[in-house]
């Protein structure tokens, strides 16, 4: 079991920053690539970016390529997502997710279906 409890997000003029967090609980963090997705209201959730395990490899939606930057640090169980550039567009909630599946080096999962487990989701909100 994966438990997953985001934070950072918040309300931030466009062209702004924020710094989203995801703390993870149990022993399989470090096994699994971990996602951030998003959700607008009325719209489907969406895939935003995913981590491979070692944290060597990163795959971006392309409106927010060059803008965001996903990050996890293994010891302390923690992945992050940098977002620079802020847009009204990239209002939603953000959402933290971790891969269904163990122990596999080169997975870069995009599709909603792929992660097991979900965080709460923290609101982030940018105005023109």
């Amino acid at each position: 079991q994966v438990q997953l409890v985001e934070s950072g997000g918040g309300l931030v003029q466009a062209g702004g920053s924020l710094r989203l967090s995801c703390a993870a609980s149990g022993r399989t963090f470090s096994s699994r690539a971990m996602g951030w997705f998003r959700q607008a209201p009325g719209k489907e959730r969406e895939f935003v970016a995913t981590i491979s395990r070692n944290g060597a490899s990163t795959y971006y939606i392309d409106s927010v390529k060059g803008r965001f930057s996903i990050s996890r640090d293994n010891a302390k169980n923690t992945v992050a997502l940098q977002m620079n550039s802020l847009k009204p567009e990239d209002t939603a909630v953000y959402y933290c997710a971790a891969d269904s599946v163990l122990l596999s080096w080169d997975r870069l999962p995009s599709r909603v279906v792929d992660y097991a487990y979900w965080g709460q989701g923290t609101q982030v909100t940018v105005s023109s």
